[in-house]
Formats: C-alpha cells, sequence, structure tokens
C-alpha cells in the first residue's frame, strides 16, 4: 500500500472474504496462515512406546525399593532368631553367677560340647583356655534377651 492511501471500506466483498477465513481456525487440522505453527501428526507407536519405556522404569525403580525392603526385614528376622537361639542356649548354660543388664558376656563351647557363659573376654585368658570354642560376646538387655555384640568367626 502506498503512503497516505485509505483502504475503502466499502469496496471490500465480505462474502469473498468470507469463504476464505474459518470460523475456528484454531480447530484446523493444518496451520490456517503463514504465520501458524506447524502442526504434524503424532507417531501414535513412538509416543506409546515411551510411554511404556517410562512405565518399565518407574516399576522396576518401585520393585527394586520394594525388594530392598523385604531385604531388611528378611535381615532383621534372621538377627531376631540368632537372638533367640543364643539366649535359649545362654539360659540352658549353668551360671555361677547373675548377669547384670546391659553387661558384656562372653559365651564358650567347652571340649565336651557343654557351654558356659563368662565375663573373661577370649583374649583376656592368656595361655591357658577353659574352653574349645568362643561362641559370642553378649550383652544382657532389659527384656533379658541376649544382644549378640560379636560372633565367633
Amino acid at each position: 500500500m502506498e503512503k497516505g492511501k485509505k483502504i475503502d471500506v466499502n469496496r471490500i466483498d465480505l462474502d469473498k472474504m468470507k469463504e476464505k477465513t474459518a470460523d475456528l481456525p484454531g480447530l484446523l487440522p493444518y496451520a490456517h496462515h503463514s504465520g501458524s505453527a506447524i502442526i504434524k501428526p503424532g507417531d501414535k507407536g513412538k509416543i506409546t512406546g515411551r510411554a511404556v519405556a517410562a512405565m518399565h522404569s518407574q516399576t522396576d525403580m518401585q520393585m527394586a525399593q520394594i525388594y530392598q525392603q523385604m531385604q531388611l526385614l528378611a535381615d532383621q528376622a534372621k538377627a531376631i532368631k540368632n537372638r533367640v537361639e543364643i539366649s535359649e542356649r545362654i539360659y540352658n548354660t549353668p551360671m555361677s553367677f547373675e548377669p547384670l543388664i546391659n553387661h558384656h558376656y562372653f559365651l564358650y563351647e567347652k571340649e565336651d560340647g557343654s557351654d558356659f557363659l563368662s565375663m573373661v573376654a577370649p583374649e583376656e585368658w592368656g595361655k591357658k583356655k577353659r574352653y574349645s570354642k568362643f561362641v559370642a560376646e553378649i550383652k544382657l538387655l532389659a527384656d533379658h534377651t541376649w544382644k549378640i555384640v560379636r560372633k565367633e568367626q
């Protein structure tokens, strides 16, 4: 358009303009003018493939967390089972003293297979040992079960 020239509104043919424009251009499956964004149909297989891969990644991560939790519970159950076994073994052992809560003691096995409880650590026996095997260092808990501090290796 030349500078200074005005558009004559009366000369515009509105019917011809209506034929060339859409009522709802945002709903067209293609760009309706040269400045519009490019519209490409999506590859449904690619989209589904990415979604399935993301889903598998997420569920694998959650399954790994559950497995770790199960492993922790299994380890805790095994530790409790060991505590019960040691506690039963100690209470079946003749004691010449009364064990005190929160004190450390040492469980040994004699040559004949019987057990005995001592306040003497394996390192403190010196040359003459009265046992054939060190079983565990234990601590008496308030509930009268025994916590295993260290075990024979």
